[in-house]
C-alpha cells in the first residue's frame, strides 16, 4: 500500500510539472511591503518600502501608484525603481512616502503585482500593513498661553545665491579694470599668448646648415664668411645639445668638454668635429685657403655630427649624399 501510495504522489509530481511548468518559477517570485516605522504623529512621514525578488526571465509589474493608499493615508512621493541584478536573480525596490492627517489604527491593503508568466498571467500580492497615527496630547492641566510672535526664518542657499553671484561679479570687473590699466602702463599686450614649442636643436642646425648649403659662399669668394657660420652653427648645437659653453670655448676646450659628458659622440664623430673646427680656425685666424673639396668636407662632416648626436628619442634625420652642384662643386644634399 505505502508503495501504491509513492507511485501516485511520483506520478502527480510528474503530471503537475508538465502541466503547469512555470509553478515552480512562480514560487522563485518573493514580494514583501514594510513600513520604516508603524508609529508616527499626526502629519508625520514614513516610507513604505516595496521589495520584489525574481528570476531574470519572468516579467513582473509594480502596481500603480495612487494618491492614497487608503481613506486616510496620502502618497506623497513615489521613488523610481531600483533595480540590482546577482546571480540571475533580480531585486526590485521601490519606495513610498506616506502621511496621514487622521489619528488612529490605519489599514494599508496589500499591493498586487502582476506577473508575465509567458503562457498565462497571474498575480502575487505582499503582507498587508498596519499604521498607527497619533496626535499631540494637550496638557489640560495649564491655562491659555499668549501667542507667539512670529520669527525669521533663516536665509536659504537660494536666496543669498543672486547676492554672492552679484559681490563676484562686480569683484571680477573691478580686477579686470585694475589689470587692463597696468597692462596698458606697462605697454604690455592684455592676454599673452603661450611660447610655441622650442624646437630640438639638431632640427634647428640642420636647417641652418641646408641655408649655408643653398647660399654657396665658397664660390663666392666669401670662405671666411662661410666657416664662420658652419662652426656658429656647431657650436649652438652644442650648446644646446650638450649645455657645453662652446661659443665662449675655443676649439681644443670644446672636444676637451666632451670627455666630461655622459652620452660622449663615438671617436669617428669627435674627429669629424675636430676637422671643422680646426680647418675653420685656420681659415678665419691664419687666413688658410683650403682646397674646394675641403669646402665639401666641412659641411658633409657637420651634417654627420649633428645627425650622429640627435637625441636617441628623436627620428633619424636622413643623412646627406654627394652630388655635383651646377659648378661642379661636390655638396651634401639631405
Amino acid at each position: 500500500m505505502k508503495k501504491f501510495h509513492n507511485a501516485l504522489l511520483i506520478l502527480t509530481l510528474g503530471v503537475g510539472s508538465i502541466l503547469f511548468p512555470n509553478l515552480s518559477q512562480a514560487q522563485e517570485i518573493r514580494v514583501s511591503a514594510r513600513l520604516d516605522s508603524t508609529q508616527i504623529l499626526i502629519g508625520d512621514q514614513v516610507n513604505v518600502t516595496l521589495e520584489v525578488q525574481k528570476p531574470a526571465d519572468i516579467a513582473l509589474q509594480f502596481p500603480e501608484t495612487a494618491e492614497n493608499l487608503s481613506e486616510y493615508i496620502e502618497v506623497l512621493k513615489s521613488s523610481p525603481i531600483d533595480t540590482l541584478i546577482e546571480n540571475n536573480v533580480v531585486k526590485l525596490t521601490r519606495n513610498l512616502l506616506v502621511t496621514s492627517f487622521d489619528s488612529g489604527e490605519h489599514r494599508i491593503p496589500p499591493f498586487w503585482f502582476r506577473i508575465d508568466m509567458g503562457d498565462r498571467i497571474d498575480s502575487i500580492a505582499t503582507n498587508e500593513l498596519s499604521l498607527r497615527v497619533y496626535t499631540m496630547e494637550i496638557d489640560t492641566s495649564k491655562g491659555p498661553t499668549d501667542i507667539k510672535m512670529p520669527y525669521d526664518a533663516p536665509l536659504t542657499l537660494k536666496e543669498v545665491t543672486p547676492w554672492i553671484m552679484g559681490v563676484i561679479l562686480v569683484a571680477a570687473i573691478i580686477f579686470f579694470i585694475f589689470y587692463y590699466l597696468s597692462r596698458r602702463k606697462r605697454n604690455l599686450p592684455l592676454f599673452t599668448m603661450p611660447p610655441k614649442p622650442k624646437e630640438p636643436a639638431h632640427i634647428v642646425a640642420l636647417r641652418n646648415l641646408d641655408r649655408i648649403k643653398d647660399e654657396k659662399l665658397w664660390q663666392k669668394d666669401k670662405i671666411k664668411e662661410y666657416y664662420s657660420q658652419v662652426t656658429d652653427v656647431l657650436r649652438i648645437y652644442i650648446e644646446e645639445r650638450y649645455t657645453i659653453p662652446a661659443m665662449e670655448q675655443t676649439t681644443d676646450e670644446i672636444l676637451a668638454s666632451f670627455g666630461r659628458q655622459k652620452d660622449k659622440p663615438g671617436v669617428k664623430t669627435l674627429e669629424n668635429l675636430r676637422q671643422v673646427l680646426t680647418l675653420a680656425d685656420l681659415v678665419k685666424f691664419a687666413k688658410y685657403l683650403p682646397l674646394p673639396d675641403d669646402h665639401n668636407l666641412t659641411l658633409v662632416n657637420s651634417y654627420f655630427f649633428v645627425n650622429e648626436t640627435r637625441p636617441a628619442d628623436i627620428p633619424e634625420v636622413k643623412k646627406p649624399e654627394k652630388g655635383n652642384d651646377e659648378d661642379g662643386v661636390e655638396v651634401p644634399l639631405k
